[in-house]
């Protein structure tokens, strides 16, 4: 975390069992940045991305500021609490999908022509995203294109952690014995046998929140530990390794896989989508994600069903239907697809639409 570099110099008391105020975004954090921006990277045309903790979107304007005297781009995490019931993480609940439109908009909007961001859902650190936010049962693969599709559009810089392009999912461990993060292992220790939580509850809890639903072996193929390794890995590959894995997905032209790459492509053809403002059309929709990207008399549309029903949507009015064309979908039938002023949205569905 980049932002915990200065320290207040006066090491005062702690009275509130939380002592990050005295050392995040610290007095000479800025200038420790730029001395090493100005003394070190400038001489390796480098690209430098700083992570972030409990940090302001006015903070990072300035780390990551076009003119390049910090640094070149930051992640922050804010958007990956919204399953966090009253900033609690050892808890299950429905993730807050208006709370998470409400994040990304301020950070899109924010950072637009002031500073850079990381665009990602996973890490080592998280679940996996399409256990999480989406639906690793019968829609795996059309939610994880959705919500590839949903970060992709937005303005910034992807990040892709291994497996994600497969949409490999969080193992759903059974038993304790299988996890191995010691985070996970402390809170089961503390929940269950010093707050009484029901042992079957926390195993639950882990399977959903574990950072050991990321750090499972990446699934190369449907052979012995998944390719992974011809000896035991130190922590057991997910059971679903025979269907989801990087072999089977090169074999499918369909997979999600190929469609990270058509994503990519768009971002590398379509200027819009790297320069355009940002603008939320549905932000109290409880179940559409559906934002306009604008730059130079063009409109980027990115419409996205975060959930497994349908719904309808209806486009602004000052959008020329007739000057539409589908960019991309995750439904087979994409490319037959028309723009109309009004649009079913099946389950888990995206749509990228241009207009001219």
């Amino acid at each position: 975390m980049i932002n915990l570099i200065s320290k207040q110099q006066d090491f005062p008391n702690d009275d509130q069992g939380d002592g990050r105020r005295f050392y995040t975004d610290g007095p000479r954090v800025h200038e420790y940045l730029q001395e090493i921006s100005r003394d070190v990277f400038q001489y390796y045309g480098s690209v430098t991305v700083g992570e972030m903790s409990s940090t302001t979107l006015e903070r990072c304007q300035q780390y990551s500021a076009l003119d390049g005297s910090e640094l070149s781009m930051v992640f922050n995490f804010h958007h990956l609490k919204v399953d966090y019931p009253q900033g609690e993480k050892w808890a299950l609940a429905p993730f807050d999908f208006v709370g998470l439109k409400q994040i990304f908009s301020h950070w899109q909007r924010g950072l637009h022509c002031k500073g850079w961001g990381a665009l990602f859902w996973c890490n080592h650190d998280q679940p996996r995203i399409v256990s999480r936010l989406g639906n690793d049962g019968a829609y795996r693969e059309l939610s994880a294109k959705m919500l590839a599709t949903s970060l992709h559009m937005m303005q910034g810089t992807p990040y892709i952690y291994q497996g994600e392009e497969l949409a490999m999912t969080n193992p759903h461990y059974q038993n304790l014995s299988q996890y191995r993060d010691v985070e996970s292992l402390n809170m089961y220790k503390i929940m269950v046998h010093q707050q009484g939580i029901e042992p079957t509850t926390m195993l639950n809890i882990l399977a959903e929140k574990s950072r050991d639903n990321s750090r499972t072996p990446m699934q190369w193929s449907d052979a012995l530990h998944a390719g992974f390794s011809k000896e035991q890995p130190w922590i057991d590959v997910a059971d679903n390794y025979l269907l989801i894995n990087a072999e089977q997905a090169i074999k499918d032209p369909n997979s999600v896989f190929y469609f990270y790459q058509r994503l990519i492509e768009l971002r590398k053809t379509v200027s819009i989508i790297t320069d355009g403002d940002f603008l939320d059309l549905c932000p109290e929709h409880p179940q559409l994600f559906c934002y306009l990207r604008q730059a130079n008399g063009q409109h980027l549309l990115c419409i996205n069903n975060f959930y497994d029903k349908q719904v309808e949507f209806e486009l602004p009015e000052n959008i020329d239907v007739s000057k539409g064309k589908v960019l991309l979908g995750n439904y087979d039938d994409w490319q037959t697809q028309t723009v109309q002023s009004s649009m079913l949205v099946r389950p888990y569905e995206s749509r990228v639409i241009l207009f001219n």
